[in-house]
This record gives C-alpha cells, sequence and structure tokens, in this order.
C-alpha cells in the first residue's frame, strides 16, 4: 500500500509570483503539487493550507501552529508530512518542529530560491526531493525533521542558509546532508532521526531578545533588555564565544538577576568554548553563569532558548536542555 503523506502550505517563494508592489505567494499547494505530476508515484497526497505568507514574516504562534497540524497528522496515522516554506527562516521552523515534537513520522520542508514564473524553478525539483525523502522506508522509520533542496536532504538541527540566491544555498556545516536523492536512488550518508532535544511543548510565548558583539559594542543592548523584562537573551559571540568587556559585565548583572543568556558565534561553523579570561572572554562570562550553545547560530539558539524558558523554572533547568 502507497504511503500517505500530508502537504502544509505556508507560502514562501515556491508559491510566490512577481507583481508591480513585488512579489507575493499567491499560488495554493494543490497548485505546486499539480505542477509535478510524477510524485503521485510515491504516496496519496492530502494538502492542506496553514497560512500564505513569506517565510520572514512569520511569528511563533504560526509556528505552533505547524506543530499541531504535524502532530494531530502523525496522530491521525499519516506516514509523513512535507512543508512548503520560505527559505528565510525555513531552517528555523524546521528546528521548531524538531524540538517540540513528539511522534515517530518524518517531517521535511522544502521550497525554492527561483519563483514559478521565474526561468528555470526549482520548486518542482525541490518538491518532489521532498516526497522520495519522507516516503523511502529509512526516514520512516527514523523519524526526524529534515530540509530538502537541490537534491540533498538535511537534518533540521545542522542546516543553515548559506546564500541569498545560490540553489545549493541550504549546508549543513561540519556534519553534510544525511541524504542525497538523484533521479534514481537515494543515498544515505548519515543515519536519519532527530538530532534536537525533546521539549515537551508546542507553542510558546516566551520573550527572548538576541544581541550581538562586535568592535566596541557597549552593554547598552544587554541591559535594554534587561530592562524590559525579556525572558532571555542570546548573545552572538566573536570566535570561541567572547564577546566586549561592556557586554561581558552587562552579562554578568543579567543572570544575576536570573534571566538566562546563551552563548553563541558569527563564525559559521565550530563550537562555542569557554576559554578565554578578561571581563569579555568566554570563561568569565561561562564563570557569571551563561550557557555556552555549541554550534548552534543566534537564531536557533533563541528558538531553543524560547522554548526551554517556556518550561524552566530556572536557569540551571534551562541549562540542562543545552547540555
Amino acid at each position: 500500500m502507497m504511503p500517505h503523506i500530508k502537504v502544509l502550505g505556508t507560502g514562501g517563494t515556491i508559491a510566490s509570483t512577481g507583481g508591480d508592489s513585488g512579489a507575493t505567494p499567491s499560488k495554493q499547494s494543490d497548485e505546486l503539487l499539480n505542477a509535478v505530476p510524477e510524485i503521485g508515484k510515491y504516496a496519496d497526497i492530502s494538502v492542506e493550507q496553514v497560512t500564505q505568507v513569506p517565510s520572514f514574516d512569520l511569528d511563533t504562534e504560526t509556528l505552533a501552529t505547524f506543530a499541531q497540524q504535524t502532530q494531530s497528522a502523525a496522530d491521525e496515522g499519516i506516514d509523513g508530512v512535507v512543508v512548503t516554506h520560505g527559505t528565510d527562516t525555513m531552517e528555523t521552523s524546521a528546528y521548531y518542529l524538531d524540538l517540540t515534537l513528539d511522534c515517530d513520522i518524518p517531517v521535511v520542508f522544502t521550497g525554492a530560491q527561483r519563483r514559478p514564473d521565474e526561468l528555470s524553478p526549482d520548486g518542482p525539483a525541490n518538491l518532489r526531493t521532498a516526497v522520495r525523502a519522507v516516503t523511502h522506508d529509512r526516514f520512516r522509520n527514523h523519524g526526524g525533521v529534515y530540509v530538502a533542496f537541490n537534491q540533498q536532504v538535511h537534518a533540521a538541527r545542522d542546516v543553515v542558509k548559506m546564500h541569498t540566491t545560490a540553489l545549493e544555498t541550504f549546508r549543513s556545516p561540519e556534519k553534510g546532508p544525511v541524504a542525497t536523492i538523484t533521479r534514481e536512488t537515494v543515498r544515505l550518508f548519515r543515519q536519519p532521526g532527530s538530532r534536537s532535544v525533546d521539549i515537551p511543548v508546542l507553542e510558546t510565548d516566551s520573550d527572548v531578545a538576541m544581541v550581538k558583539s562586535g568592535v566596541g559594542i557597549d552593554g547598552s543592548a544587554i541591559i535594554d533588555a534587561r530592562n524590559g523584562s525579556v525572558d532571555g537573551i542570546v548573545l552572538e559571540g566573536t570566535g570561541l564565544g567572547n564577546t566586549t568587556a561592556a557586554l561581558g559585565n552587562a552579562i554578568a548583572d543579567t543572570v544575576d538577576t536570573g534571566i538566562p543568556v546563551v552563548v553563541t558565534s558569527r563564525c559559521p561553523a565550530g563550537s562555542v568554548t569557554p576559554v578565554y579570561g578578561t571581563d569579555g572572554g568566554g570563561k568569565t562570562l561561562a564563570e557569571h553563569g551563561a550557557i555556552f550553545g555549541d554550534d548552534l547560530p543566534a537564531h536557533k539558539a533563541r528558538i531553543k532558548l524560547m522554548l526551554a524558558c517556556e518550561v524552566s523554572d530556572s536557569i540551571e533547568s534551562v541549562r540542562e536542555y543545552f547540555e
């Protein structure tokens, strides 16, 4: 019997067409599927249009809807879910679901860098790749959340958008794709499955600020966030996770108030590690009680911290989700 998958449509470039006021999502997901009739060979497909927006305008309430709709599909016996999505925040939405879902079915996000009304649109091929991944036995047996793009399948935990326009925009630094999918074969490089800790919540309204370090940056952004009663702060530091002295001192005062601060790096690869002393060095930040975010980029660490704050009542309980 053919697997039954559900396609959740959300908009994005894959569904957009141009206009005098700029490109906007205009095509429904059933139109996108009709443009790739061969995917009917791989699965019985049902479609649900969840929203119709560019991904740069999504909010966490909509991400919670994605999670709820996917969880419901799994509870109904659906074999897998494909989400058509804009590329700007695709990795963020995928990671949100990877952290929150409690189900064994695979979920594959896909989209396009070129609109359907542009020369050589890549959406149809990416949609076919997503359907083939979500229906493949190895993925169906291990679940997890992925991004399928340009014939590659990446784990949600690892993947990042690396280029504004290139078709090969999605990469998993230092780790590589889970699989490649050609016309004839699915070639696995890593075991399918989730690489993320489970956080037992589907929605969050936690307020987490992001602050960047750089030459001469003072502590005002941290202080303003703290005075604004945020639930947490993600700091994008330099190198191994270092900051200016002013930011370091502001972080110390912030942690003392019970607000968790997660340290990441602006480097696209490698983990943060508490090595350096001085007021802004990583070792000093760790001694102040800052949490180190491993190799997560700041925007993914923010999603994780938002969810962790939703279910935690102390910095130490938040820290457990990052260890």
